[in-house]
């Protein structure tokens, strides 16, 4: 037929055409086979494979410390916390009813933390409970087969021995926060994530590049039901994945002693204040305890809403280190600083007699002493003796504030120490300048006499308190505190040590200023007619003064009312400082009792404690010696009463500031 030829050579064309693409068809699937099964066949069974593990974190244990003589203060123990995987969360309604009973929750509390966490990706677990008990854990494991995606994290948490013996300087860890993220990954250039515990408070937060140590993983078979089957460890089946092994926080020695920790929390027993103890040869800080405290504990276990609330809604601060962050009058405390800028200056030296009434009138102003009816005629050494206070205001009269206020900033006052704690506070020394500045009027001579006892503007803290009477104990050396002695790596080698340093040297024009001080600082707790002469700790031969800082300024009549019959809150803070012995300085230490009346009998006992504590377990022979010491001491002063008696008996107990 005529186009026939025709016909079959354009069927011919088309039949060759779809052959090509049938061959090039097959040719691009056997290549993407080959693609597949040969060149990327290793690769995509790993990844076959990984469908099949979970990769869980292994944490790092955070480092130890350790107190001065190795004794274990800080420590980890395990820690379990239901998690919940919504990857692999299946029959959802069923599963978390079923946990809600296991952990004892409300019905809606795991919808509430599924919801909170409803932007992050499915395949990371959510932590329902933290810290549940080994009751809780049994039940879950026992019941996987019926919990999908719910499995048990065991975590590192931290154990603080002592509760909380020392809380503020040992701080604590909780997880980071979202506000904390990008400002602390900036700062450490460490991959922060939510769920990271960090230090936050004192030691803990300072130190916590050391201590914290670098998190490591490792994966386990899970089922398609996300649940754990088995670890995989070195099986052959996955080879090519490997676990990564954690790696420990550095450990960490302090400089502080435990027995003296334990003595200076228990002396502070049902008081409100703080200790401060310190080597004077080299800034060591060797107590520092603050009362009331918080078991720190309870922040990396995962702190409960009840627990937290107790403590924001305390009056009484818990959460406040007394020590370095709050800042107090010093009260009579520094009349010793005082009494060096008038002998320095050339006001007074050891035979100016002041006579003491009880007043001292400036002006319009009357001026009280403590004890309303005076303390007669009055030396330097009497005057720390029985804390005069008339014969400090006359002393300073004839000075300028900015005179007291330039031997207070020599030996630390006004400043911050540069202890490597956070948030210290630097207290105040007021000056001229500073008046003006501040209020924009004229500095008054009256508030002169204020702040040579220690009142008015004149802020301080225990450390700093401690600081100076270092200093006069060691003869003007002034050095800056330090808790951390050393830090070791985990295999035990040290990685870094830290030496004291001296911030300065105070030179004196006057070679028998610190003499005459340091004399009536040994009278006030050594003699009878001492401000803490019936108080002192025997056998540790101290040297200190007494205070008490006004919380409010009391009217004319009022000046004497007994300090006990106050509203607590109006009641004077107390304060003792002391350095021992006295003839061989070994350590300073300063303590504060707020609202406790009287420096002697609520801060004094808190001083002796932690000083009669180092003296028997750091110088045995000396505090031996010291006991025989006293006994002479005190027969000598009750001889010399007797030949020249007192208007108060030898046994009876002197006025206490």
């Amino acid at each position: 037929m005529f186009g026939e030829e025709e016909l079959v050579k354009i069927h011919k064309d088309r039949a060759t055409l779809i052959s090509y693409i049938i061959t090039a068809c097959f040719g691009l699937i056997l290549a993407r086979l080959w693609y597949l099964q040969v060149y990327k066949g290793e690769t995509l069974h790993n990844y076959s494979i990984q469908n099949r593990l979970r990769k869980e974190v292994v944490w790092a244990p955070r480092g130890q410390v350790f107190s001065r003589d190795d004794q274990l203060i800080v420590d980890n123990v395990p820690r379990f916390d239901a998690i919940l995987t919504p990857q692999f969360l299946q029959e959802k309604d069923d599963t978390i009813e079923r946990l809600t009973k296991i952990l004892e929750l409300e019905p809606d509390a795991i919808a509430k933390i599924l919801k909170k966490n409803s932007n992050q990706a499915t395949y990371r677990p959510i932590v329902i409970k933290k810290n549940i008990s080994f009751a809780e854990v049994s039940k879950i494991e026992t019941q996987n087969f019926d919990l999908p995606g719910v499995s048990v994290d065991t975590f590192i948490s931290r154990e603080y021995r002592d509760k909380e013996v020392g809380a503020h300087l040992l701080g604590y860890i909780s997880e980071i926060s979202q506000t904390q993220l990008p400002k602390l990954r900036d700062r450490d250039n460490i991959d922060y994530r939510l769920g990271d515990f960090i230090g936050q408070f004192g030691i803990e937060e300072q130190l916590d590049k050391y201590l914290r140590g670098t998190n490591g993983h490792e994966f386990v078979e899970v089922d398609a039901r996300g649940r754990r089957k088995r670890y995989i460890n070195n099986d052959n089946l996955f080879k090519g994945i490997e676990d990564e092994k954690p790696v420990s926080g550095m450990n960490v020695k302090l400089t502080i002693d435990r027995d003296m920790q334990l003595a200076g929390f228990n002396a502070l027993e049902g008081k409100i204040g703080g200790i401060v103890a310190l080597d004077i040869d080299s800034g060591e800080v060797l107590t520092m305890v603050s009362r009331p405290s918080f078991d720190p504990s309870q922040f990396s276990r995962g702190i409960t809403s009840d627990y937290w609330r107790s403590l924001i809604n305390n009056k009484e601060n818990p959460l406040r280190d007394r020590n370095i962050q709050e800042h107090f009058s010093p009260g009579s405390t520094f009349k010793a600083i005082t009494g060096i800028a008038a002998f320095e200056e050339g006001i007074i030296d050891e035979n100016t007699e002041v006579f003491c009434n009880g007043s001292y009138r400036l002006g319009r102003k009357v001026y009280h002493c403590w004890k309303k009816e005076g303390h007669g005629s009055t030396t330097l050494v009497k005057a720390i003796r029985e804390s005069c206070n008339v014969y400090f205001q006359k002393a300073a009269n004839r000075m300028d504030i900015d005179d007291i206020a330039k031997y207070a900033k020599a030996f630390g006052f006004g400043t911050r120490t540069g202890i490597s704690l956070p948030r210290e506070a630097s207290g105040l020394i007021p000056t001229k300048e500073w008046k003006k500045k501040r209020f924009g009027v004229e500095w008054q001579a009256g508030e002169t006499l204020s702040c040579a006892i220690g009142q008015s503007y004149v802020l301080t803290s225990t450390i700093q308190l401690a600081q100076a009477y270092g200093a006069i104990a060691n003869g003007g050396k002034i050095y800056r505190p330090y808790v951390v002695k050393d830090i070791y790596a985990p295999n035990g080698d040290l990685a870094k040590t830290f030496t004291p340093e001296l911030l300065g040297q105070i030179k004196f024009k006057n070679n028998k200023t610190l003499k005459f001080i340091r004399e009536g600082l040994y009278q006030v707790v050594n003699n009878p007619r001492g401000t803490n002469f019936y108080r002192r700790g025997q056998g540790i031969q101290m040297a200190g003064k007494t205070g008490t800082a006004q919380v409010r300024s009391s009217s004319a009549d009022k000046v004497y009312q007994k300090c006990e019959n106050m509203d607590f809150d109006s009641r004077h803070h107390a304060l003792f400082v002391a350095f021992a012995p006295y003839d061989n300085p070994k350590i300073a230490a300063a303590a504060i009792v707020e609202h406790g009346c009287h420096g002697g009998s609520a801060a004094g006992p808190v001083v002796e404690a932690v000083i009669s504590t180092y003296m028997k377990k750091y110088q045995p022979q000396m505090y031996l010696d010291n006991l025989e010491k006293d006994k002479l001491v005190r027969e000598n002063w009750v001889q010399s009463l007797r030949a020249n008696p007192a208007p108060k008996k030898p046994s009876e107990e002197p006025e206490d500031e």
